[in-house]
C-alpha cells in the first residue's frame, strides 16, 4: 500500500518528467508529425524528398556505421588486453584510455586539426608538416570517421571491460583444463559470452556518433559532409519563416533512426544472451610472457597517437602567437592563456555558465535519482514500480536522441512565455539547465539504481514496522546508502554535462555561452590560437576533476569509478 509520503513524491516525479520530456518531445512530434493540423507522415516524406535531406541522412548513417564498427573493434581489442593479461599499471592505463571518451568532441576535432595540418605547430617545429596550401587530410569523409572512432572507442572499452568483470571464471578455467589454449578459449567461450555486450557497445557507439556534433561540424564544414545535425544547425540559423517546423521534421527524422536502432538493439541481444551459473568472480589472467612487452607498447603507441600528439599539438598551438609559427623561443607566448582567462569576457562567463548550469543539474539530478530509483527497486509489481520504470525508459530514450534534437524540443516547448507567470526561459541559462535534466538523467540514475538492487528489501519493511514514514525512511536509511553511487553518478554527469557542446548547440544565445559554444564559435570565427587556448583550460581542469573523483574512488565501493580496477 503506498503511503502518502510516496504517492506525493512518485506524483512529483511525474510532474516533473511531463515538463522535461512529455512536453518538449510531444510539441516536437505535434510540429514535425502533423498537417494541417492532423496526425501524418507526410511531413517526413516531403523531407525525405529533399536532396540536402539524403545526402545528410546518408552520411550520418554511413559515419556512424563505419565508426561504431572501428570502435568496436578497438575497443573490445583493449578492453581484452587489460581485462585478460597480465599488463602493468592497468589503473593508470584505463584513466588515460578513458579521456579521449572526457574531453569535448569538438576539443577533440580542434586538436587533431593542429595535430595534422599544414599549419601544425608540432609538424612546423619537426620539419614535417605538409606543403602550405596542401588539403587537410582530415577534412574528408575519413577525417570525420576516425574522429568519431577515437571519441567513442572509450565508450565501446568501457561496455567490455565490465562485461569482462561480470563473467564467471570457472568458464573459462575449465575450457583451458580441458586444453583450449588462450586463444581458443577467447574464440570459441570468451567472445560468444561478451555478445550482448558487443552489440551494446556497438550501439552505443553508433547513437554517439549519430548525434555528434562538434567534430562532425569542424570537419565536416570544411570538407562538404554535411550530417543531420549539422543540417539541423544550419538550418535553424537560417530564420525562415518556417525554420521551426523544417528543423523539427528533421529532428524526428534523426530520432526514429536512433530509436531504430536501440530497438534493433533490444531484439538481437535477446537472442544472443547466454544464461550464466555462477557469481561473477575476478577475470582471467592470461599470461603473455615475452609478449608482455610487445603488448604494453602497442598499448602504450595507441595512448601516444590518440590523446598525447593531439594534446601536445592543441599545446603547441595556444603558446604561438599566430597559428602556423613553429614553436620556438622567439614565437612562445601565453598571451593567449591571458587572453581567454583575463580579458576575454566570454570566456570567462562561458566557465562560470557551464560550472553553474552543469553543477546545478547533477545535483538535482542525484536526489532525482535517489527518489526515483527506489520505486524502480520495489520487490514487488504494481502502480509504484510499473510508474518508475515509465520514467526510467523515458530517461533511457531521452539520452539515446542526440541532443540537437532535445534542443529543438526545447525550443518549440519554452520559446514563449510561461503561462500564468509570464516568465520567459528561452535564451537563458534555466532552459539549458532543463535540457540537461532531460539528456543526461540516464547517466546519474544507472549506478544509484545498480545500488538500490544491492539493499536487503527487509530494511525497508523493517523501518515501517518501526512506524518511520516514507521522509524519515529515506533520509535516515536508504539516502546514506545510495549516497556514494548517486555521488559517483552526480560527477560522470558533471563531467559529461560541463564541456558538451550537442545539447547547448541551439540554446545558447550573449551572455549564456558554455563552454563547449564559446570553443566552437572561437573556431569557427577563425580565431584558431584562442580556441586552442580556451581548449587546453578546458582539458585540465577535466583531468584535474577525474583526478578528484579518482581520489573519492578510494572509499567508494569498487567498481563505481570505471578506471580503479
Amino acid at each position: 500500500m503506498m503511503g502518502r509520503g510516496e504517492g506525493a513524491t512518485l506524483a512529483a516525479l511525474c510532474l516533473l518528467a511531463l515538463v522535461l520530456f512529455g512536453l518538449p518531445l510531444g510539441l516536437l512530434a505535434k510540429v514535425g508529425l502533423t498537417d494541417g493540423g492532423v496526425p501524418s507522415f507526410a511531413p517526413l516524406i516531403e523531407a525525405l524528398g529533399s536532396g540536402s535531406v539524403r545526402r545528410a541522412a546518408w552520411n550520418s548513417l554511413e559515419s556512424s556505421v563505419v565508426s561504431g564498427l572501428a570502435a568496436t573493434l578497438i575497443g573490445t581489442f583493449l578492453a581484452l588486453a587489460v581485462g585478460l593479461t597480465n599488463v602493468r599499471a592497468k589503473g593508470a592505463l584505463v584513466f588515460v584510455l578513458l579521456l579521449p571518451m572526457m574531453i569535448p568532441p569538438q576539443v577533440t576535432a580542434i586538436a587533431w586539426v593542429q595535430a595534422l595540418g599544414p599549419s601544425s605547430a608540432v609538424l612546423t617545429t619537426l620539419g614535417i608538416a605538409p606543403p602550405p596550401g596542401s588539403a587537410h587530410p582530415l577534412y574528408s569523409p575519413f577525417g570525420v570517421m576516425l574522429l568519431l572512432t577515437v571519441q567513442h572507442a572509450p565508450l565501446v572499452f568501457l561496455v567490455v571491460l565490465a562485461a569482462l568483470r561480470g563473467l564467471p571464471r570457472e568458464m573459462m578455467e575449465a575450457a583451458r583444463i580441458s586444453g583450449a589454449g588462450p586463444m581458443r578459449v577467447l574464440r570459441r567461450v570468451i567472445l560468444p559470452l561478451l555478445a550482448p555486450s558487443l552489440l551494446a557497445g556497438f550501439m552505443l557507439a553508433f547513437v554517439s556518433a549519430l548525434g555528434n556534433f562538434g567534430i562532425q561540424a569542424i570537419l565536416g564544414i570544411p570538407a562538404r559532409y554535411t550530417t543531420l545535425p549539422v543540417l539541423i544547425w544550419r538550418r535553424l540559423s537560417s530564420f525562415g519563416p518556417s525554420v521551426l517546423t523544417d528543423v523539427a521534421v528533421i529532428s524526428i527524422l534523426l530520432a526514429l533512426v536512433a530509436l531504430l536502432a536501440i530497438a534493433t538493439q533490444s531484439w538481437l541481444q535477446k537472442r544472443t544472451r547466454r544464461g550464466l551459473i555462477g557469481p561473477p568472480q575476478p577475470s582471467l589472467r592470461i599470461a603473455l610472457g615475452p609478449l608482455r612487452p610487445v603488448v604494453e607498447a602497442g598499448l602504450a603507441t595507441y595512448v601516444a597517437a590518440t590523446l598525447l600528439l593531439p594534446l601536445a599539438a592543441l599545446v603547441a598551438t595556444a603558446l604561438v602567437r599566430t597559428y602556423g609559427l613553429p614553436l620556438t623561443a622567439d614565437t612562445v607566448t601565453l598571451e593567449n592563456f591571458a587572453e581567454v582567462l583575463f580579458r576575454q569576457a566570454s570566456t570567462l562567463r562561458a566557465f562560470a555558465n557551464s560550472t553553474l548550469t552543469a553543477g546545478a543539474a547533477a545535483l538535482v539530478l542525484a536526489g532525482v535519482s535517489i527518489a526515483l530509483a527506489y520505486f524502480l527497486a520495489r520487490p514487488a509489481a504494481g502502480l509504484q514500480r510499473r510508474a518508475g520504470g515509465i520514467l526510467a525508459a523515458l530517461a533511457d530514450v531521452s539520452y539515446a536522441i542526440p541532443g540537437l534534437v532535445i534542443s529543438v524540443a526545447f525550443i518549440l516547448a519554452f520559446i514563449r512565455p510561461l503561462p500564468l507567470v509570464g516568465l520567459s526561459l528561452y535564451n537563458t541559462l534555466g532552459i539549458i539547465f532543463l535540457a540537461y535534466l532531460t539528456a543526461f538523467l540516464s547517466i546519474s540514475l544507472k549506478p544509484v539504481a545498480a545500488a538500490y538492487l544491492q539493499l536487503d528489501p527487509s530494511l525497508d519493511d523493517a523501518a515501517r514496522v518501526s512506524g518511520a514514514g516514507f521522509g524519515r525512511r529515506m533520509c535516515r536509511i536508504f539516502a546514506p546508502l545510495v549516497a556514494p553511487a548517486a555521488g559517483s553518478g552526480a560527477i560522470l554527469m558533471f563531467l559529461t554535462a560541463y564541456n558538451e557542446v550537442t545539447v547547448s548547440a541551439l540554446l545558447w544565445s550573449t551572455g549564456n555561452e558554455t563552454i563547449g559554444t564559446a570553443i566552437f564559435n572561437y573556431e569557427d570565427g577563425g580565431y584558431t590560437t584562442l580556441a586552442a587556448a580556451m581548449s587546453c583550460v578546458t582539458v585540465v581542469a577535466t583531468i584535474l576533476l577525474m583526478v578528484l573523483l579518482d581520489r573519492a574512488g578510494r572509499r567508494l565501493p569498487p567498481g563505481v569509478v570505471p578506471w580503479r580496477i
